[in-house]
């Protein structure tokens, strides 16, 4: 009898660590299961769709999706949850009765980070995210169910951000604003980069001022080592810095409750993927 089989689908795809964590989170489960990577194809447009299909003809019982098929993986599902509604964006999919159920467990896995791993609960706290991108779009209600103080979006194009905020009407703890905004708004006690800068190795337009020194400050991006970002926010005098690691295996983690009903232990598997910030 064969394996139950998963894979994550991207392209590229050689860097991603999903087929180590779900391996290892089999084998700490006891779960019969194989994970592979698919470098999918991005032309022509139906390529990916039918890639997935096979999948599922093959056996297939789910997939992780990473970029750049998010958006493709939303078109393509029969059913979305909230958190994938208003993302617009997919990164979990489960295949049951010839339907494709589709997930987005990176705000849930980011939110975990920061609030267990970390010891930061968001509750009565202010936070400002940078950015207004997807990765924002997926961690909104998840960060609104942890009930902070305030949470303030702060992009760029403030259009972008005024509008996401108007797209999630959770009432007056949220809120929009440009970057120019942020040195009179004050210290915030968590603030989340969800930008692209640091991918590029570049700093948002955010004022030293907007830290709190009691903080945290989290970077998306990992494995990048002290991002400008990171580097901004150690100047200010935060001690609680952080990269998005922890939120890799949380999310994965996540994923993998939802197709095999057990959740993993995360703690040593984020201490073994963690590469040190200085």
């Amino acid at each position: 009898m064969m394996s139950d089989e998963y894979a994550v689908i991207g392209n590229p795809i050689g860097h991603t660590k999903s087929p180590l964590i779900h391996g290892l989170f089999a084998k700490e489960t006891g779960q019969d299961m194989s994970y592979i990577s698919i470098e999918g194809p991005v032309e022509p447009d139906g390529a990916f769709a039918d890639t997935v299909r096979s999948f599922i003809a093959a056996g297939g019982r789910g997939m992780n999706v990473t970029a750049p098929f998010k958006l493709k993986a939303f078109a393509l599902s029969d059913e979305r949850s909230e958190r994938a509604a208003l993302a617009g964006a997919v990164n979990a999919m489960k295949f049951e009765n010839g339907r494709i159920v589709a997930e987005n467990f990176d705000g849930v896995g980011l939110v975990r980070d920061i609030e267990v791993n970390l010891h930061q609960p968001m509750a009565a706290k202010r936070v400002l995210i940078l950015g207004a991108g997807g990765a924002v779009r997926g961690a909104l209600l998840p960060f609104i169910a942890a009930r902070p103080a305030e949470l303030v979006v702060a992009n760029r194009h403030v259009e972008k951000a005024e509008a996401l905020v108007e797209q999630v009407a959770a009432g007056g703890s949220l809120t929009a604003c440009g970057y120019a905004e942020l040195a009179a708004m004050g210290q915030f006690d968590l603030v989340v980069n969800a930008t692209s800068a640091s991918l590029t190795g570049e700093l948002p337009p955010v004022p030293a001022s907007v830290f709190s020194a009691r903080g945290a400050a989290y970077e998306l991006a990992y494995g990048k080592g002290l991002t400008p970002f990171l580097r901004l926010a150690r100047e200010a005098g935060v001690q609680g810095v952080a990269d998005g690691v922890g939120m890799l295996v949380e999310q994965a983690a996540e994923a993998f409750a939802w197709w095999r009903g057990i959740r993993p232990q995360t703690r040593a598997l984020i201490d073994r993927l963690t590469i040190p910030l200085e």
